[in-house]
């Protein structure tokens, strides 16, 4: 068995795919086959190069704006990509947002906001990528959360919740879609080598075990061993460095 699945033929979309984890996904979905929908909100540029770097794999490749948190946001979206593309096999639910507040600090509007990029954008996504994927019978659908679903974190009590309900949204999915040929899986990071994590969250990994940051490759490869394996599903998979054992 190939240690890459083989993706030709199918179409992926990944949101937040303009940097960090979302872009090495994205590239590494590309690298196994797939055509691939590159979502952004803002960094135009960065999406763009995102697709110039799958172009040179010889795949298909669009960068879409849109924000995924809006139900007609990500309508609109999905036309552009069934347009450009064809409609998803394959869903990748990274987009995100970490506000570092501490208890006195937390707005309701921060609270919500997180909520809503977070959580409700997975909801929303997955919800508009099943009628293709039920037609089908198949589909792959990886969440990406984080450490701090189950622990403390560094970011805010908001994130915690946000990505617990992720994982809670994955295990949901899973059970009610697992006959219709869709796995439904998470991962989740921790202290991945990205600017916020070094900028203050974590300036150093002297708590990590292994002794470095994690790296978005490292994420992205969990990633395509999930939409690989048609057996796993409900499942999350932790990269810790030893931080935390399940």
């Amino acid at each position: 068995m190939p240690l890459a699945p083989d993706l030709n033929g199918r179409i992926a979309l990944v949101t937040g795919g303009s940097r960090g984890i979302g872009a090495a996904v994205a590239c590494r979905l590309a690298e196994a086959g797939a055509d691939v929908a590159v979502n952004y909100r803002e960094r135009t540029a960065d999406a763009e190069a995102v697709v110039a770097a799958i172009a040179q794999t010889g795949r298909r490749a669009v960068a879409v704006a849109a924000d995924v948190s809006r139900g007609e946001a990500v309508a609109a979206m999905m036309r552009r990509v069934t347009d450009s593309l064809g409609a998803p096999d394959i869903l990748v639910n990274n987009a995100g947002i970490a506000l570092i507040r501490g208890i006195d600090d937390l707005t309701e509007a921060d609270f919500d906001q997180t909520i809503a990029v977070n959580l409700k954008s997975a909801f929303l996504c997955t919800q508009a990528v099943l009628p293709h994927m039920r037609a089908q019978r198949w589909g792959r659908i990886v969440n990406i959360s984080s450490g701090a679903a189950r622990g403390a974190g560094g970011v805010g009590l908001h994130y915690n919740a946000s990505k617990a309900g992720l994982e809670g949204l994955t295990r949901g999915y899973a059970a009610r879609l697992v006959k219709d040929g869709i796995t439904v899986n998470a991962v989740a990071p921790s202290l991945i080598e990205t600017d916020m994590v070094k900028a203050g969250l974590a300036p150093t990994p002297a708590r990590i075990p292994l002794g470095r940051f994690g790296t978005a490759e490292e994420v992205a490869q969990v990633v395509l061993m999930l939409v690989g394996n048609a057996y796993m599903t409900g499942q999350t998979v932790a990269l810790s460095g030893g931080i935390a054992f399940n």
